[in-house]
């Protein structure tokens, strides 16, 4: 439970510039791509660092690396508010960046007090800290047009000094640390070690699937009040709680997802999290268009645009399955790797987190080449179909390899 809660407000303060960074792009008059690297920041931050947490969690407990890592997002969230010019506040991000980096702590602490059976259910509803993000598009607004943006940079800094103390004193070492410190299992394994199953493909293909069910979930949540100010004109209150509706169902629904790759498997809930992410993100990536038939009696004009209760509705099925397909991943890491949940699990949630920065990035870069505001959701669509496609082939694969496995080992009994 501190920990889902520890993590919802590093998240509410991960994504803090998705509002903020609108003001400051008005103030120092950013274009698109300026404005993407800015918001794309803390996710850098956040995701370089998730391998390196992971591993440290493994090895000196979560407790105290979990303490830690809100302490120090909090001094650089404070320090944010100083900021006047756009180098220093890209320096800024970096360190708010550091909160993001409190998912794999999480993942390899929260995993060691739950059997296999049930680290899915316990992961996916960790996983539902990622509400945090509409914890900051809730409030963070009205905060924003009170006091300005500086107040939601110190209001939000306060909170994670806070939930450090209150997590310090609420929560005890994992199992594994305690048994170790008893002397009941082998000393920690050298650093070097913890790095021996990145070497496997499977690894790597877990991260790619992560890099769309939670990187494109986090550029979204950093991009959608842009784009509906854009696009459908809304203020920014407006296109705050907009962006809370959509950032909800893909947080709460985490811990279903979590439950239900428990009960019919991980890989049948990717399975439909990419099929429906494909159809959604071809919809959305539908640009407004005018067109003009030529018929009997002269030209016969058409209009096609999708609207905003349209685009609402979309984004909200698009968002819940993300949240089934982010369960699902991780269901995969303890059962596969269960000796090294803190180095795969940190390398998967890097490569996803790192997702949330480029694609911010690449959403502004395709405006100003291409001058389309739905081009975002194109590239959200070839990179599902590739996750589809990767993942149908390999298990294909595989599973040609366990046929041709079968006859041999009957024959060899015999």
């Amino acid at each position: 439970m501190m920990s889902t809660i520890a993590f919802t407000v590093c998240f509410a303060v991960w994504t803090i510039f998705s509002i903020i960074g609108i003001r400051i792009k008005q103030e120092l008059g950013l274009n698109e791509t300026e404005f993407g690297l800015l918001v794309g920041t803390p996710i850098l931050t956040g995701s370089l660092v998730r391998m390196v947490l992971g591993i440290w969690t493994d090895r000196y407990g979560g407790r105290l690396v979990y303490t830690a890592t809100m302490l120090a997002a909090a001094v650089a969230t404070f320090l944010l508010a100083y900021a006047r010019t756009y180098e220093q506040m890209l320096v800024a991000a970096l360190g708010v960046g550091l909160a993001g980096g409190s998912f794999a702590v999480g993942v390899a602490y929260v995993s060691r007090f739950f059997p296999a059976g049930r680290q899915g259910t316990a992961l996916g509803i960790f996983g539902v800290g990622n509400v945090g993000a509409a914890v900051t598009k809730f409030l963070a607004p009205f905060v924003l047009l009170s006091w300005g943006w500086q107040s939601v940079a110190q209001m939000w800094a306060a909170a994670l000094v806070v939930m450090a103390v209150v997590f310090w004193f609420t929560t005890g070492d994992d199992p594994v640390i305690r048994e170790r410190r008893a002397g009941k299992v082998a000393p920690a394994r050298s650093f070097w070690q913890e790095f021996a199953p990145l070497k496997n493909l499977q690894v790597w293909r877990f991260a790619f699937y992560y890099f769309f069910a939670f990187g494109a979930f986090v550029a979204l949540s950093l991009w959608l009040p842009r784009y509906l100010i854009g696009v459908y004109g809304f203020g920014i209150a407006t296109a705050g709680m907009i962006g809370a509706a959509y950032s909800i169902p893909a947080s709460i629904f985490r811990a279903y997802g979590g439950a239900l790759s428990d009960r019919i498997g991980a890989r049948t809930v990717l399975y439909w999290t990419f099929a429906v992410s494909a159809v959604a993100t071809l919809v959305l990536s539908l640009p407004s268009a005018d067109y003009v038939v030529r018929g009997i009696n002269g030209p016969i004009p058409f209009h096609f645009e999708i609207g905003p209760f349209a685009f609402i509705a979309v984004a909200c099925v698009l968002g819940f399955f993300m949240s089934l397909g982010k369960a699902a991943v991780y269901k995969h890491i303890p059962a596969y790797y269960p000796q090294n949940v803190g180095a795969v699990g940190g390398l998967v949630g890097m490569i996803g987190g790192l997702g949330g920065f480029i694609l911010p990035i690449a959403f502004g870069a395709l405006n100003d080449l291409t001058g389309v505001w739905s081009s975002c959701f194109m590239l959200l669509f070839v990179i599902v179909a590739a996750c589809f496609a990767w993942m149908h082939f390999s298990i294909r694969r595989m599973e040609r390899a366990a046929a041709d496995e079968a006859p041999a080992l009957s024959y060899a009994a015999e």
